[in-house]
């Protein structure tokens, strides 16, 4: 699909300086662009490359003013990287706007789906789901019988939602997430075994969430694990049994939130962070990589190591740490002289 200069500048609502008919079919890096490419300028130390870049139209701030000639056209801005943020999410709407049911799949005549719905082939469809307007699931997605899904939400090839699990509007969930899976719920047994225990809860997803791929969301022993709206899951996090996620709580890959634990609202949680079960994070947290989370946190508390820390205690520790080897060196010596003098 083609877009002139005149079409994106009404988009943006932008004014244009150059050719308002250059077309684009194609974005790109400032660095790496070519004919026919749409980029943009925002990071003051790429100006150089709008001098010698081969797209056809970059997007800039309103305040740029080129110190030489440039063969670009310039689309101006309030700000350019929202801008672009701006065309990318227009772009990607209409790459993902498929509509009606690929052969081979499976959809249950007990189910309901909205307007502008897509099925692609291989996925399979359960009894009494119910799908809002403009719901895409892609090839080889599996949706579990009374799964409800709300308007706007895209499920990526390869995920699975289990049964009852419920997911609102506008969220995305990528290839191979599993949602709404058993919980991990064993007993230990008189033959010294375990035993298991059933897992009759759901998983319930708020609107404007988007979970990554193979991220997986265990559902409820009894009740739900909920992730609120506007939480962003990175890719290959594990979300235990009735765990609850407060809004707008972002957290990276592979960290792992043990059953029962509870995360607050607008926490930012790094990569590889462990949390144990049973404890409660407040809000406005926020955890750095690889930290071990043992104990409740408090509202606002920074917190870094394993077990973690408060971030500045941490910060002085580790000091100390790197500097292990001398400080016993210094002790031993010490040690000598004073052995030496008794």
């Amino acid at each position: 699909m083609k877009f002139t200069a005149q079409q994106i500048a009404g988009i943006l609502e932008g004014d244009v300086v150059g050719n308002p008919d250059a077309e684009v079919s194609n974005l790109s890096k400032i660095e790496e662009g070519f004919d026919g490419a749409l980029t943009f300028l925002a990071n003051p130390k790429y100006t150089p490359y709008i001098y010698t870049t081969k797209a056809s139209i970059t997007i800039v701030n309103k305040t740029f003013e080129p110190d030489s000639e440039i063969k670009t056209t310039l689309i101006k801005v309030d700000d350019a990287y929202l801008s672009f943020s701006k065309i990318l999410e227009y772009y990607n709407s209409v790459k993902l706007n498929k509509v009606g049911v690929e052969q081979p799949s499976f959809i249950s005549e007990s189910s309901k789906f909205g307007d502008n719905f897509y099925a692609g082939a291989f996925s399979y469809i359960g009894d009494n789901v119910i799908l809002g307007d403009n719901v895409k699931i892609f090839p080889n997605v599996y949706v579990g019988d009374n799964v409800k899904i709300g308007d706007n939400s895209i499920i990526f090839s390869g995920a699975k939602i289990y049964s009852e699990t419920s997911i609102g509007k506008n969220c995305v969930i990528h290839s191979g997430a599993i949602i709404g899976a058993d919980g991990f719920g064993f007993a230990p047994n008189e033959e010294g075994g375990y035993s298991k225990i059933p897992q009759i809860g759901n998983v319930i997803i708020e609107d404007f969430v988007d979970i990554g791929a193979v991220t997986t969301i265990d559902r409820a022993t009894l009740g739900s694990t909920i992730i609120r709206a506007g939480v962003k899951l990175d890719n290959q996090i594990q979300i235990g049994h009735n765990v609850e996620i407060g809004k707008n709580t972002v957290i990276a890959a592979q960290t792992g939130i043990a059953g029962s634990a509870k995360v607050g609202e607008n926490c930012q949680i790094g990569g590889q962070v462990g949390i144990a079960g049973h404890i409660t994070i407040g809000n406005n947290v926020r955890i750095q990589a690889q930290s071990g989370i043992a104990r409740n946190v408090k509202d606002h508390e920074m917190i870094q190591g394993s077990p973690a820390l408060a971030l500045s205690d941490y910060n002085k520790s580790y000091v100390h740490f790197k500097n292990l080897p001398k400080i016993v060196k210094n002790i031993n010596d010490l040690e000598k002289k004073v052995n030496g003098n008794s």
